[in-house]
């Protein structure tokens, strides 16, 4: 993990830890940092620096922590609460960090992004509680399939290569188009972007590949799950969503002011702007 700051003058005892990677994850830091509240924020790649501002009150760890690194790296950094901001599918970075407030005595905020909402009896959508049981099933057989899933599952699917036509969306980077490939993809069935996509691009994209069956994350409306489900229903195309993780998160919220107060609530020392 590389650790990236304007300098080393500003560090100071007590910092909060934003788990980033994410759009809102960004708004939150840019929160933080204007309130001038001492905060690392952990990122998988180099790529989703360009979410952050930069800032005196910021430092940016890029690279994969894994969940037995979590309790060493909250130590080095002196960090005294945890906002959990990942993706929503992001299970075991979560957990660990869960784990790691658990064991080092840290408080622990999940901001959890808003969920589109209920499935309608108007819409052709169907909920499914993760890809194994996508996978297991019969639903791909015969289908010209769009996964908008991650390159890290597409493994899964490298046995319904036969059975069905895939088709896959990813980011565009060496590491996705190397797990595609892996997976079986060809360059032909993959579309390398970085989102949001558009709802004329989604829409142009399923009809040019002639898809039949579209399978997503329970991402939220930042994550596009709404623009797939509006493109499914506009189309008559089938719509497969598989649902958040459900973890003992030990408190969350939504609300970015409510994010403020508890870093605020765990750093009682700092003058912070904004406070009034």
């Amino acid at each position: 993990m590389i650790i990236l700051a304007p300098d080393s003058t500003y560090l100071s005892q007590g910092r909060i830890w934003l788990i980033g990677g994410t759009s809102e994850s960004g708004k939150i830091a840019a929160a933080i940092a204007a309130a001038a509240i001492p905060c690392t924020v952990t990122v998988t790649t180099a790529v989703a620096r360009e979410l952050y501002p930069l800032s005196p009150h910021l430092r940016l760890a890029v690279g994969a922590l894994l969940s037995t690194q979590m309790a060493e790296f909250c130590r080095q950094e002196g960090i005294i609460a945890i906002v959990d901001a990942s993706h929503p599918h992001a299970a075991a970075v979560s957990q660990g960090a869960i784990t790691t407030a658990s064991s080092c005595s840290l408080p622990y905020l999940r901001y959890e992004r808003p969920e589109v909402g209920q499935i309608s009896s108007r819409e052709n959508v169907r909920e499914l509680v993760g890809l194994a049981q996508l996978v297991a099933g019969n639903y791909l057989q015969g289908e010209r399939v769009l996964l908008t899933i991650g390159c890290r599952f597409l493994s899964l699917f490298q046995p319904w290569q036969e059975r069905a036509t895939l088709f896959a969306r990813i980011l565009p980077s060496a590491n996705s188009f190397k797990l595609a490939a892996e997976a079986g993809f060809s360059g032909d069935r993959l579309i390398a972007i970085r989102p949001p996509v558009t709802r004329e691009l989604e829409k142009a994209l399923w009809q040019q590949w002639q898809i039949s069956l579209a399978i997503t994350k329970a991402s939220g409306t930042a994550g596009g799950e709404a623009t797939k489900r509006s493109v499914a229903a506009e189309l008559g195309i089938p719509l497969i969503v598989i649902s958040r993780p459900r973890l003992p998160y030990p408190q969350t919220t939504s609300d970015l002011v409510e994010v403020l107060r508890f870093c605020r609530q765990y750093l009682p020392a700092i003058e912070v702007r904004g406070s009034g």
